[in-house]
């Protein structure tokens, strides 16, 4: 990236008529987009949302306050636009397609949903591999693949659905930092003390069965070993649309913990992807707060949101749009007349 660019970039945002840094978190979200789109006059105009959804073997164990059959209902909940994402992107105009790449039924065609079904459901994972090779590598396809449908589209929106991918998520999370279950686990659709409790047990009992598997400790295996040993489909599916935005210099919004783990898991395989990425919100996951730190990472929002969907995503769009609108169409001070500051 030419740093003639970067300095460009700066200048024009420093000499708005403001005082320098005072739009705050605009000012990076408007350099980083201007960075990415390698001009100095950045478009957001054009978003697509890309709800990824399959379902987990190990909600069996009890991952999750939610029956498992909750996860098709709701995706048909998001194909007739009464889901918390469905209707924030109906207000913001922002289209919506479900990506079903591992849901236990089979869900009947819709416009809005793209069946890339690679499983139906990952294996516990707490007693078996919850992926094989190929499966992570169909699931990862899939993602690229759907960003390479949306070629017209300036910036993606991710977002997921699975009963019981937090506890998947934090399983990941653990098995690539090295992090404690307890300090990864979360109360993802609500459990109470004994439930966070009780997945912290399972998700310690799936990394042993896979240390044993792999003969190796947590935080010392490759990507390849994470995805199929305690992997979850819809979650590699969004590792594979990041690293395509990516790749087509596209930057995407990452939702919450879920979304931040599949970035994760993107960052083991290529570093580079975490310069497209904008980060929607802070969860009140509690691992959240460690995993944004880890990227040194400012989120857009803090509402202590912990819906998932990509309900953060999409709340944050209209910011990343105000942020660009500043950097393209506010005054400078020499085009306004108005004197700067010494």
């Amino acid at each position: 990236m030419s740093s003639e660019l970067d300095d460009d970039i700066q200048h024009k945002i420093d000499f708005k008529t403001k005082p320098p840094g005072s739009l705050g978190g605009l000012e990076s979200i408007a350099y980083q987009v201007a960075r990415i789109q390698r001009t100095l006059t950045p478009t957001i105009e054009r978003a697509q949302m890309l709800v990824f959804a399959a379902d987990h073997g190990a909600v069996d164990k009890g991952i999750s306050a939610f029956p498992q059959e909750v996860t098709a209902q709701m995706v048909t909940n998001f194909l007739a636009g009464g889901a918390a994402v469905s209707v924030f992107c109906r207000q913001h105009q922002v289209p919506l397609k479900v990506v079903d790449v591992g849901v236990k039924v089979d869900m009947p065609d819709h416009p809005l949903l793209s069946k890339r079904k690679v499983a139906s459901a990952s294996q516990d994972f707490s007693e078996q591999a919850a992926l094989t090779l190929d499966e992570v590598n169909q699931a990862l396809s899939a993602g690229a693949d759907e960003v390479d449908a949306c070629q017209d589209v300036d910036i993606l929106l991710f977002g997921e659905m699975g009963i019981g991918n937090t506890g998947v998520s934090s399983c990941m999370m653990s098995a690539i930092t090295g992090t404690k279950p307890e300090q990864t686990a979360g109360r993802g659709t609500g459990l109470d003390d004994a439930g966070v409790s009780k997945k912290a047990q399972i998700i310690a009992a799936s990394l042993k069965r896979a240390e044993q598997a792999l003969h190796k400790p947590v935080g010392e295996w490759a990507p390849w070993e994470v995805a199929t040993q305690v992997g979850g489909l819809e979650i590699l599916a969004m590792s594979g649309a990041m690293l395509r935005s990516a790749e087509l210099g596209k930057p995407f919004v990452v939702d919450g913990f879920i979304c931040t783990v599949a970035l994760l898991f993107a960052s083991q395989i290529q570093a580079a992807v975490t310069d497209y990425a904008i980060f929607a919100h802070q969860s009140d996951e509690q691992a959240h707060k460690t995993l944004l730190q880890q990227f040194q990472a400012e989120p857009i929002l803090k509402l202590d949101l912990r819906l998932g969907e990509g309900s953060g995503a999409i709340l944050s769009y209209p910011i990343i749009k105000s942020a660009v609108v500043f950097f393209n169409d506010m005054a400078s001070f020499e085009s306004a007349g108005v004197s700067n500051a010494t």
